[in-house]
């Protein structure tokens, strides 16, 4: 058995980048597969064609993504394409290597049509991933890959599927109170619908070189942590609310909008939330972790990946996916209505725009350093705040902004947990 997980390769057009994109995350989030996309895996100096010919030979499958616009598109056979068919050639007969996969209804190109194609429509996606995996899946038992973490996966996933036949037909089940709930494709669910996203250890590129962002630095996070999918939403805020016998710190007409992050919250609020949830929910969590607030390392590699990009889906802003000022909504809105194209690369959503997030850390200047007393939590001194907001452009909303909270009005501010080791 090859204990290496099954590398994949995405061959497409630029104009198919958003759902290519989206295809990307979500095997980035298979434990067993390792997806290559160029605008990822891609660095400046690099000899691009060099590194997508490397990366096309020694990948062990090559989905080429396929739509109108990109088969009619003058020189759509690309030299990574044309690669890939020869290395094809020298594949033993019915091995699962090229997959074509339409991203709508067309008609693959005559050097593709020896294999089976896949389809991966709008709008029907899910169904279109899941066929998609169990050819990947035979691709990787094939070669001796993470056979026993593959059918781990598939069996925890068939438990997960029964459990939600039953709760589907209001039956009575005893819910598991442990990990093995829903810990399925990186993403852990506790019993209060909460989703944590998990983000691997190791060294990410924080900061930027301008203003007080500055210096561009790299820092390394020993350990796996688990950051929530969204941020807390007046809902899940009102059950701590209601237990606590306080009120509601939403802005009028809250009850309307459960789904929408919760606002108004001092970071000594936010503080107690996180306390209370993890006493809640602790039974359920991986050992060794609680649920704070994120550290600002934590909160900006969840949001950027390793690359040092400037957004969450990589360096251009783009209005449509984010809920900024420059989108002209003029409040929050629901939370996850931008994914998955406005996610971070681990699939966390809202990470900027619709509210300024709390992190634990202290606004001190970088280079950052769990270390130097930035994270404790008895010091009364200014946190920084994350993200940008409804009610800011583009030039904040970024993945390496910061800011004092002293600047901004209370309607802004906001806050997401973290399954994280405990701070020192």
């Amino acid at each position: 058995m090859s204990n290496r997980p099954l590398r994949v390769f995405l061959c497409h057009s630029s104009a198919d980048k958003p759902a290519v994109r989206e295809l990307y995350q979500k095997l980035r989030a298979e434990p067993w597969i390792q997806p290559w996309l160029d605008e990822e895996e891609l660095y400046p100096g690099q000899d691009w064609e060099t590194e997508i010919e490397k990366a096309v030979e020694l990948s062990d499958v090559v989905l080429v993504c396929l739509s109108n616009g990109s088969i009619n598109k003058r020189g759509f056979v690309q030299k990574e394409l044309r690669f890939a068919l020869d290395v094809a050639l020298e594949m033993p007969e019915e091995t699962i290597f090229i997959v074509p996969l339409r991203l709508e209804e067309c008609t693959p190109p005559r050097s593709l049509r020896d294999w089976q194609y896949a389809d991966y429509f709008e709008g029907q996606r899910e169904r279109g991933f899941e066929r998609l995996l169990v050819s990947l899946r035979k691709r990787a038992e094939s070669l001796g890959i993470y056979s026993e973490k593959i059918r781990s996966q598939k069996e925890k996933a068939g438990i997960i599927d029964q459990l939600e036949e039953l709760i589907s037909q209001n039956q009575e089940i005893a819910r598991p109170t442990n990990i093995d709930y829903q810990i399925i494709r990186n993403k852990l669910t506790l019993s209060n619908g909460m989703e944590f996203m998990r983000v691997p250890a190791g060294k990410f590129i924080m900061g930027n070189n301008k203003y007080y962002l500055e210096p561009k630095h790299t820092v390394d996070i020993p350990y796996d942590y688990w950051m929530a999918r969204f941020p807390v939403t007046n809902g899940l805020y009102d059950a701590y609310a209601k237990s606590k016998g306080i009120k509601h710190p939403g802005s009028a007409g809250w009850e309307e909008k459960r789904d929408h992050p919760v606002v108004n919250v001092k970071w000594t609020d936010a503080i107690e939330y996180c306390k209370w949830l993890n006493n809640l929910l602790k039974d359920e969590l991986p050992s060794g972790l609680v649920i704070r607030l994120p550290t600002e390392a934590e909160w900006e590699k969840a949001a950027r990946g390793i690359d040092g990009r400037n957004y969450p889906w990589g360096n251009t802003f783009n209005k449509h996916i984010c809920n900024t000022s420059d989108g002209g909504k003029g409040g929050t809105t629901s939370v996850g209505i931008y994914s998955t194209q406005g996610d971070s690369p681990y699939g966390c959503a809202d990470m900027i725009g619709n509210v300024w997030e709390w992190t634990h850390s202290l606004f001190k200047p970088y280079p950052y350093n769990a270390n130097d007393g930035r994270e404790d939590e008895k010091d009364s001194r200014a946190r920084v705040l994350r993200g940008g907001s409804f009610d800011d452009d583009a030039n904040l909303a970024s993945c390496a902004y910061r800011i004092d909270p002293r600047f901004y009005f209370l309607n802004c501010l906001g806050f997401r947990a973290v399954a994280s080791p405990v701070l020192s």
